[in-house]
C-alpha cells in the first residue's frame, strides 16, 4: 500500500506547497517583492521587533527597493504616509528616491514630507549615508528650501522644537533665502545671529517678554508649543492657559500632566478640554491611530475626572467611524500568542512604545464586534480560545478583556481547525496576527512538503462555505504569510483605521488576489507634480 501520508485523500480545494520559512521557523508562503515592501512600509518603524532587528529591517527594505521599479517605491511612500500614517518608512523611501529617481522624489515630496518631523527625518536619513550619499544634494536642498518657504513664520517658530537634526541644523544645511524682513529676522533669531527684534513675528516677541518677566501674572500666556513653556517653572494659572491653547495631540498626550497641575479643578477648562478631545474635525486632522486613544483611555490616572474618561471613549468611537458592517457570518481571529505581546512599533532604547501588537488586535476585534453583533471571536495561541464578547459593552472594555487572555505559542490554524470541528459555516474570516505560526508546522525549520496547516484547514472550511473569504491583517514587518494570496484570500499590513476599509472591500467581494499591491499601484503620481 502506498504511503498515505504522501498520497492520502485530500478534502477541499487543492492548495500550493510552501516556499519559505518564517522568522519563527515555521513553513510559510513568501510575499513577492512589491507586497513585502508594502508590508514593511505599513508596519515597520525601523526598531527591533520580536523576530528581527532594526538593522535587518533596514537591509531588507533597501534590498526590496532595488528589486522593484522606482515608481512603485514612490507610490508606496505616498500610500504608507497618506493612508497608513507612517513616519520613518515613508521618509526612508523618499531618501531612496533622492538617489535612485530624483524626478520621482520631486513628484511625491510634498505629499510625503508633510510636517516638520517628516522633514527632519528625511534629512537625517539622507545624511546618514544608508541610501548611498551623505549630503542632501542640489534637488533635495531645493525641495527643503521650498518646504521652508511655504511655512508661515509662526509655523517655523513652532517647528523649531525637535532635534537630531533640529530646524536650525536644516536651515544651516540648505541656506534658504529669506523673502521678507520678518523671515530674515526669524532666521537670525533661530540661528542666534544679529537680527532686528522689532521685525520678529508677534508670537516670538510675546514669548521673549514672557520668558524674561519676573512677574508673569499680568501677562497673557503666549500661544507657543508646550515644551517651550515647561522649563519656566509655571504656576497653576499658567497651566490652565496652556490647556486652553493646546493642540489636540498635545492634549491627548499630557492629560495626566494637566491633572497633576490642578488644571481640571477649573470646570470651564475641564469642559473645554473634554470637548476638544471628542471634536470630530480635530480627531480627523490629527491622524491619530485608534489604538492611541485606547491607550490614552487605559493610562489616565485613577482620579481623572469622569468627563475626560468619557470624552476619550467618545473620541475612540469617532476614530472607529469607518468600521464596516459586513453582510453574512463573520469570524474574527485575534492572535494572543507570546510574540503578539511585543511592542507594536518595536524596541529602541528610550523610545519603546508600551502598546503591544496584541492591544491593536484586541481593539480591531472589539470594534468589529461592536459593529457586527453576530460576529464570533475566536482568539488563538497554541490552541483556539473562543471568547464571548458583549457587543453592547464599550470597545475599550472588550479590548481590555481580550488583551488579558493567557498566551502561548503561535498556531494560526487552530481557530480554523476549531470551526471545522464544530462544522461551522461563514462568509468572512478576519485574522489579526503577526503570521509567525510554528506549532502547526510539520517541517519546522524547513519549507516544502505540503501546504501550511492554515491553508489545509481553510480548504476544509471552504468545502462547507464555498463563497467564504479571508483577510489576514499583519501588524509586523515580516515577509511571509500562512495564507497564500489568491482570489478568496487577501493579505494586508498596518494598524491605522485604513484596515477597516480593506476589511469592507474583502467582505463585499471587491478585493481579490494582490488587492493591496494593486491599490498601492493605483496611486496617481502625475496628479502630485503640480503641488511642487
Amino acid at each position: 500500500m502506498a504511503n498515505k501520508r504522501l498520497f492520502g485523500s485530500y478534502r477541499g480545494q487543492r492548495v500550493e506547497n510552501t516556499d519559505a520559512v518564517n522568522e519563527a521557523g515555521g513553513s510559510a508562503y513568501q510575499f513577492g517583492a512589491k507586497h513585502a515592501l508594502a508590508q514593511y512600509a505599513a508596519t515597520g518603524c525601523l526598531n527591533s521587533v520580536f523576530y528581527a532587528s532594526a538593522e535587518q529591517q533596514l537591509d531588507r527594505v533597501l534590498s526590496l527597493c532595488a528589486d522593484v521599479e522606482p515608481e512603485f517605491v514612490a507610490r508606496t511612500a505616498v500610500y504608507s504616509r497618506r493612508d497608513g500614517a507612517m513616519k520613518d518608512l515613508p521618509a526612508l523611501l523618499c531618501a531612496v528616491l533622492a538617489v535612485r529617481a530624483p524626478q520621482l522624489l520631486e513628484t511625491v515630496f510634498d505629499e510625503v514630507i508633510d510636517s516638520a518631523q517628516m522633514m527632519r527625518t528625511f534629512v537625517q536619513i539622507v545624511r546618514s549615508g544608508v541610501v548611498g550619499r551623505k549630503s542632501l544634494g542640489s534637488l533635495p536642498k531645493r525641495l527643503v528650501r521650498k518646504w521652508l518657504d511655504r511655512r508661515s513664520d509662526e509655523q517655523l517658530f513652532r517647528d523649531s522644537i525637535g532635534r537630531d537634526p533640529s530646524l536650525v541644523d536644516v536651515i544651516k544645511m540648505v541656506h534658504p533665502k529669506p523673502l521678507t524682513a520678518t523671515r530674515d529676522a526669524l532666521y537670525g533669531y533661530l540661528l542666534k545671529r544679529d537680527h532686528d527684534p522689532l521685525q520678529l513675528p508677534r508670537v516670538i516677541r510675546d514669548f521673549e517678554v514672557y520668558k524674561r518677566s519676573d512677574d508673569r501674572r499680568g501677562l497673557e500666556t503666549p500661544d507657543v508649543p508646550f515644551r517651550m513653556l515647561t522649563a519656566l517653572g509655571l504656576e497653576p494659572w499658567e497651566w490652565k492657559a496652556i490647556a486652553r491653547n493646546a493642540p489636540w495631540q498635545m492634549t491627548r498626550m499630557n492629560l495626566n500632566t494637566l491633572l497633576r497641575h490642578g488644571v481640571f479643578e477649573d470646570r470651564a477648562v475641564l469642559r473645554l478640554v473634554a470637548d476638544r478631545l471628542r471634536d470630530r474635525e480635530l480627531i480627523a486632522r490629527s491622524r491619530v491611530f485608534p489604538y492611541q486613544l485606547l491607550v490614552a483611555y487605559l493610562n489616565v490616572a485613577r482620579d481623572m475626572p469622569p468627563l475626560i474618561r468619557e470624552a476619550l471613549q467618545d473620541a475612540l468611537d469617532v476614530s472607529l467611524a469607518n468600521v464596516p458592517r459586513v453582510e453574512g457570518k463573520v469570524y474574527v481571529l485575534p492572535d494572543i500568542s507570546g510574540s503578539m505581546h511585543s511592542s507594536l512599533t518595536g524596541y529602541r532604547r528610550g523610545a519603546t512604545s508600551a502598546v503591544r501588537c496584541l492591544d491593536v488586535a484586541a481593539l480591531v476585534a472589539a470594534a468589529l464586534v461592536r459593529t457586527n453583533p453576530d460576529a464570533e471571536v475566536i482568539a488563538f495561541e497554541s490552541k483556539a480560545v473562543p471568547v464571548a464578547l458583549n457587543p453592547r459593552d464599550s470597545v475599550a472594555t472588550n479590548a481590555t478583556l481580550l488583551a488579558q487572555l493567557p498566551c502561548g505559542g503561535t498556531n494560526c490554524s487552530a481557530p480554523l481547525q476549531y470551526l471545522n470541528e464544530k462544522r461551522k459555516c461563514g462568509d468572512l474570516v478576519i485574522y489579526l496576527s503577526d503570521n509567525e505560526s510554528w506549532i502547526d508546522s510539520p517541517h519546522y525549520g524547513h519549507w516544502g512538503g505540503g501546504a501550511t496547516q492554515t491553508m489545509k484547514e481553510w480548504s476544509r472550511f471552504k468545502s462547507r462555505s464555498p463563497e467564504a473569504r479571508m483577510i489576514c491583517i499583519d501588524m509586523q514587518p515580516y515577509e511571509t504569510t500562512q495564507a497564500q494570496e489568491r482570489d478568496d484570500i487577501v493579505n494586508v499590513g498596518g494598524f491605522s483605521d485604513r484596515v477597516f476599509d480593506l476589511i469592507a472591500a474583502v467582505g463585499a467581494g471587491r478585493a481579490g488576489q494582490d488587492h493591496w499591491v494593486t491599490e498601492i499601484e493605483s496611486v496617481e503620481l502625475h496628479e502630485l507634480r503640480s503641488a511642487v
